[in-house]
C-alpha cells in the first residue's frame, strides 16, 4: 500500500502531527521499507523539495551550518529568517526593504491581497525572476519597476559551455535539466549569474570564487556536494539517463533513532479542525488554470467557466440558502472585493 497525500495535509494548523499520524498507519500495516509501499507526498512543483535537500530554508539546522562551515570557511548565521507570512509582515513593519523573488509572484500568491500589496509597495528594491501577468507590487516610484528574469527554459551558456542546473522531484529523483530555447536577449544572465553578482556585490570580500561557480556549474554541485554527503558523485549521478534517487533511511528499513527502531508518535488530541464561530463558511483555496504555482500567465480559469478575473468565490447551492453565507459573503465583499477586478460570485 502506498499512501499519497497533497498540500491539505501538510498546509494546516497540524500539518506535522498529521503526516506523522500517516507514518503511523503505514507503520502498523508494515508498509514502511519495501517494494510497492511507503509514503508518497504530492507536490505543486518537483523542485519544492529540492530545495529543501541542498539547504534552502529559513530554518537552518547544525548539520547545514557545519557543511556550509566546513566548505567555504565562514561563519553562517544560524538566527532563523523569515517564511513567506512573517516576510510580508517584515516589509509592511519597515524591517525588511528589498525583495529577490524567484521563481515566483509572492504579491499574487498570498491569501491576503490587500496587506501584501500594501506591504511590497512600501519597498526600496523589488526584483522578480520571470514575466508576471500581474506587476509584483505596482509602484510608481523611481527606482521601484519590477524587472523580467530568465528562466530555465532558455539555453544558459557561460565559459566552461552550455550549463544544467538539476531538479528533485516528489519520488526523490534528482536529474539535470538544461535549457533549449534561445534567450529572449543577449542582456540576460542567468540565475545563478544573477545571484553570484548579489552575493559579489553585497560581500566584496568574500573569499568564495561566486564567478568560478558561474562559468561551470559543476562547481556549484561540487560545494552542495561537500555540505551534504548524501550527494556523493553528483555530477556523475546525473549524468546518468534519468539520474539518480536519494537515498531514504526508512525506505531501507534503517531507522535514525536511540535505540534504532521505528517509533510511533502521538498527536496530542484528535481536535483536528476546532469549531470556528457559529455562523461563518470555511473557505479553501484552489489553483487556477494559467497558473504554474506562485507565477501567474494569466486571468482565465478554463477549468470553471472564468474569463478575466481570479477572485472569485464557490458556494455550494445549500449554502447560499443558510444564515451562514450571509455573514461569509460580507467579510469576502469586504476582504477580497477591492482588490478583484470584477464581482465576487
Amino acid at each position: 500500500m502506498i499512501l499519497c497525500y497533497g498540500m491539505g495535509i501538510t498546509q494546516h494548523r497540524h500539518g506535522t502531527q498529521n503526516v506523522q499520524q500517516l507514518v503511523n498507519l503505514l507503520l502498523l500495516r508494515g508498509n514502511i521499507g519495501k517494494p510497492g509501499a511507503g509514503i508518497c507526498p504530492l507536490r505543486g512543483h518537483s523542485n519544492v523539495q529540492g530545495d529543501r535537500t541542498v539547504g534552502i530554508t529559513e530554518k537552518p539546522n547544525a548539520a547545514l551550518l557545519d557543511g556550509i562551515r566546513r566548505t567555504y570557511g565562514f561563519e553562517p548565521p544560524a538566527t532563523h529568517g523569515h517564511d513567506s507570512v512573517a516576510a510580508v509582515k517584515a516589509i509592511g513593519e519597515g524591517r525588511s526593504t528589498a525583495l529577490v523573488s524567484l521563481g515566483g509572484n509572492l504579491a499574487v500568491a498570498m491569501p491576503d491581497p490587500q496587506a501584501t500589496f500594501a506591504a511590497l509597495r512600501q519597498l526600496d528594491l523589488t526584483r522578480a525572476h520571470r514575466h508576471q501577468a500581474e506587476p509584483l507590487a505596482p509602484d510608481p516610484r523611481e527606482g521601484n519597476v519590477p524587472a523580467a528574469l530568465p528562466s530555465r527554459t532558455e539555453l544558459d551558456v557561460q565559459a566552461s559551455g552550455p550549463q544544467s542546473v538539476t531538479v528533485e522531484d516528489s519520488m526523490s529523483m534528482v536529474h539535470a535539466s538544461q535549457g533549449r530555447l534561445k534567450p529572449a536577449s543577449p542582456q540576460l544572465r542567468s540565475e545563478p549569474a544573477i545571484v553570484a553578482l548579489l552575493a559579489r556585490a553585497t560581500l566584496p570580500d568574500s573569499t568564495i570564487d561566486w564567478e568560478g561557480m558561474v562559468a561551470d556549474y559543476d562547481r556549484i554541485r561540487d560545494g552542495i556536494e561537500s555540505v551534504f554527503p548524501i550527494f556523493a558523485g553528483y555530477n556523475d549521478r546525473i549524468r546518468v539517463p534519468g539520474g539518480f534517487h536519494l537515498e531514504n533511511a526508512a525506505a531501507l528499513r534503517r531507522w535514525n533513532t536511540a535505540d534504532g527502531k521505528a517509533r510511533f508518535l502521538v498527536a496530542p488530541g484528535l481536535d483536528e479542525d476546532p469549531a470556528t464561530r457559529a455562523g461563518l463558511l470555511t473557505l479553501a483555496t484552489v489553483r487556477s488554470h494559467d497558473q504554474y504555482n506562485t507565477t501567474i500567465y494569466g486571468f482565465d480559469d478554463r477549468y470553471r467557466g472564468i474569463k478575466g478575473g481570479r477572485d472569485v468565490v464557490f458556494v455550494n447551492p445549500q449554502d447560499l440558502t443558510s444564515s451562514a453565507w450571509t455573514q461569509a459573503r460580507a467579510w469576502t465583499w469586504k476582504r477580497i472585493a477591492p482588490t478583484a477586478r470584477r464581482p465576487v460570485g
